[in-house]
């Protein structure tokens, strides 16, 4: 397993996106347990940063890509310099096409009604021999709903209102007849892809889980991403911002996040 560096708290995977991506396949390959797969950003360090609990489930993945150019800055400023950034909708894109031509199932958890469908589409006819055994925004054969303890520590997380009480109500399938998914890539947008994932990824016939966030929106072409330079420059969010300019309270963030690191800079050691 890769190394870890400390940012806000939060322990993310210093290794490239191609070491990342051959650790993933040989995983599927060759082990008989799971791996749970973040991608913390700026965004994602603040709110865990506010919840311990949330922090704690982020500390819980075996994996937590640097997905931000903003955690590459905060890592060379406090002196953890991170290899690379490795974005969960490349690693989700690079991955279905080492695995095309081998056994190896996705599924596509989450996103807009439709949405996973047409990733999976999209994906399959530029690697034409993708396996995808599941594809939906909610699972939708042989379910059931179980109530599952909502974060952890004691301290209870909302996700969109479903909490009462440090429970949580969510549908997961039984593991009746449903063949194995090797990797599902879940879209449920931070904390609940993460939150799910923890609760869920023991019980549910799956290998590998990965929270992917907005990562079906760009493959699907219902949202344009930044073309290369831009993301090469570290200006994806503002590229983001200027094509849907209801995310200037999501962007505010960024500057708590400039905020926290410089303080924890500038801390007595």
């Amino acid at each position: 397993m890769f190394e870890k560096k400390n940012i806000l708290g939060v322990g993310v995977t210093n290794a490239t996106q191609e070491e990342i991506l051959e650790y993933i396949v040989n995983f599927v390959k060759n082990s008989s347990k799971k791996l749970f797969i973040t991608t913390p950003n700026p965004e994602i360090l603040v709110f865990a940063h506010h919840h311990h609990g949330f922090k704690t489930i982020l500390n819980k993945a075996d994996l937590a890509l640097n997905d931000g150019a903003g955690v590459t800055w905060a890592s060379t400023l406090l002196k953890k310099p991170l290899k690379a950034r490795v974005t969960g909708v490349d690693v989700m894109e690079k991955l279905c096409e080492k695995v095309c031509d081998q056994p190896i199932t996705v599924g596509f958890l989450g996103g807009r009604i439709g949405v996973a469908e047409r990733t999976a589409e999209c994906l399959q006819k530029k690697y034409s021999h993708l396996k995808v055994s599941f594809a939906g925004e909610e699972w939708s054969e042989t379910l059931c709903v179980i109530a599952t303890p909502s974060g952890v520590e004691g301290e209870a997380i909302s996700l969109n209102g479903i909490a009462s009480s440090g429970l949580t109500s969510l549908t997961i399938p039984r593991n009746d007849n449903r063949k194995e998914i090797d990797i599902l890539f879940v879209a449920f947008g931070f904390p609940k892809q993460e939150q799910w994932i923890y609760d869920n990824l023991e019980r549910i016939p799956v290998k590998v889980a990965m929270g992917v966030g907005g990562a079906f929106d760009y493959i699907s072409g219902r949202v344009p991403r930044a073309p290369r330079w831009v993301r090469s420059i570290g200006f994806e969010w503002l590229f983001r911002l200027l094509i849907e300019p209801w995310r200037i309270k999501r962007q505010l963030v960024l500057l708590e996040f400039v905020w926290l690191v410089i303080k924890e800079k500038l801390s007595p050691k």
